[in-house]
This record gives C-alpha cells, sequence and structure tokens, in this order.
C-alpha cells in the first residue's frame, strides 16, 4: 500500500487549490503543513493532502505531500506502508541488494515520534521511503 507521495511543484499555493479541488469529491482535504525549519535537515516544506482516514488511527490512509521543486529536480518520491519495523530494514535490504545506489540511501529512524523509515534511490532518480507509523494499524 501507498502511504504517502511527494509531488515536486512550481508553485505551491496554485498546485495546493489544484489538488485540493480535484481531490474533494473523494474525500480528501488539506491537514497540515510541515515547516523545514522545525525539522531533520535535509526534509524539505511540505503541504499535505489526505485521504478521509491518513492518520486517524482508524485504518492505514494515503496522502500527498507537495514541495517546492528544485532546479534541476525530477522523479518521484513514494513512501511503502511496512507493518513493522523489521519489514523497513527487509525492504531496505532487499532494495540494496538489489543494486539501490549505496551513496544516496537513508534511514530516518525516529522512534521517539513513532516512525520508522529507510530511503533508496532506483538507478533513475526515483525514491522510495519504505516506512512504518506506529499510530497505523496493521494492513493486509
Amino acid at each position: 500500500m501507498i502511504d504517502h507521495v511527494y509531488i515536486s511543484v512550481t508553485v505551491i499555493d496554485r498546485s495546493l487549490a489544484f489538488y485540493l479541488e480535484a481531490l474533494k469529491p473523494l474525500g480528501w482535504s488539506a491537514f497540515g503543513n510541515y515547516d523545514s525549519a522545525s525539522g531533520p535537515k535535509g526534509v524539505p516544506s511540505l503541504y499535505g493532502i489526505g485521504d478521509d482516514v491518513y492518520g486517524s488511527g482508524k485504518a492505514v490512509g494515503s496522502s500527498i505531500w507537495l514541495r517546492q521543486r528544485q532546479r534541476g529536480e525530477t522523479g518521484l518520491y513514494v513512501g511503502i506502508v511496512c507493518n513493522t519495523n523489521e519489514l523497513v530494514d527487509a525492504a531496505y535490504a532487499a532494495a540494496i541488494k538489489a543494486g539501490a545506489p549505496t551513496k544516496v540511501t537513508s534511514r530516518s529512524h525516529l522512534l521517539r515520534l513513532g516512525y520508522y523509515a529507510a530511503n533508496v534511490t532506483d538507478f533513475d532518480g526515483n525514491r522510495l521511503e519504505f516506512v512504518h507509523k506506529a499510530w497505523n494499524p496493521n494492513h493486509s
């Protein structure tokens, strides 16, 4: 299951208005912004839009996070749901074994926040994050 997708856009306000209007019939809405000044280095400011269960704890939901496109940036960032921290580690190890460029991989073990993740990049610059969020119920 996909947990979240980062979409890099050129004009945040215009894109936020577009996505909110386009996804409104599906029950999606804005749920908050993430200010890069308040978090780990390298995480950009993000503008969140989620489905009607994202973050509720009732079910595993999906979200889109808009971010300001950087000069020369291409590719996609997709977060994949894992039910446990061990599955995050297993997926990360499998991606490294499959040839993920190791110079651009990282781990984000924010255990105190209940967020455990590992990131890899494929051969074309697309990014995958394997993530276990303690507040998500297990999915099948």
